[in-house]
């Protein structure tokens, strides 16, 4: 499962909402492969559909895997998030489903921010808790926005803080790093490429527990950003195992029309 989730958060970390939002609504679909040789083995897909209304953002994600580890042992793992977030970023409601080789687990939360304080309230197969996350934390649906923004004002290299809904329920600290241009075309081919619209930038982020920061990163993550907020290309390294995932197929659709606020 530690794979699969990993994967989660580097698809869910980053992804913007709020007044000026870079983000475009879009359906994507990606291939996964189990390492980053050009002929690594498909292990399963993923699609991330993201809607927008005038209230704010809808996302749904459904992922499914699966690995040989031996000849008579197949690991399967799914999961399914389905999520919304306010338009101004102060809430987000969230709803997961992932399972193991049909060893199923179920989570839902709550994310609202009043004045200073931004409280988590989850509820998980463990029984309820509720917590205080760091100020700065942005919602999952803010968070690329405020990369995006950082990497137009020429920023080569910062953090931000991101709450993570599918893989530790609490805040991420991701540092951010921008790469040479073409070192990500110049690592595998995959499939064939598929014409994302926009500026793009090739970046190295690297995941650490956000109200831990002692600890050592939990995974690192490469891939290419658009200004759309659609992600091709990803590479997440855990230490022990790589997985990659390649666009495939997208649908970019046009953001609602919705009064100033």
């Amino acid at each position: 499962m530690r794979l699969l989730v990993c994967f989660l958060a580097a698809l869910t970390a980053l992804v913007p909402a709020g007044a000026g939002a870079q983000m475009q609504p879009h359906r994507a679909e990606y291939v996964l492969r189990l390492g980053t040789a050009a002929n690594a083995p498909r292990i399963g897909t993923a699609t991330q559909d993201l809607t927008q209304d005038c209230g704010g953002w809808h996302l749904k994600r459904d992922i499914k895997t699966e690995i040989a580890v031996t000849s008579s042992w197949k690991l399967d793992l799914q999961s399914k998030l389905d999520a919304e977030e306010q338009r101004s970023g102060s809430a987000l409601r969230f709803h997961t489903q992932q399972s193991q080789n049909g060893n199923e687990r179920e989570v839902q939360g709550q994310v609202t921010r009043a004045g200073k304080d931004l409280r988590a309230e989850i509820v998980t197969p463990a029984g309820p808790k509720q917590f205080l996350l760091p100020p700065p934390t942005l919602m999952p649906v803010a968070s690329i926005d405020h990369v995006i923004e950082r990497l137009r004002a020429r920023a080569a290299s910062f953090p931000a803080l991101s709450f993570d809904a599918e893989v530790i329920g609490d805040a991420f600290l991701v540092d951010v790093n921008e790469l040479d241009p073409g070192v990500l075309q110049s690592e595998r081919p995959g499939e064939r490429p598929v014409a994302v619209p926009g500026r793009s930038w090739p970046l190295l982020m690297t995941f650490t527990r956000g109200r831990d920061q002692q600890q050592r990163p939990l995974f690192t993550l490469r891939t290419q950003l658009f200004d759309s907020g659609v992600l091709d290309r990803l590479t997440v390294d855990t230490g022990l195992v790589t997985v990659t995932a390649d666009l495939t197929t997208l649908e970019m659709r046009k953001p609602p029309s919705c009064p100033r606020s």
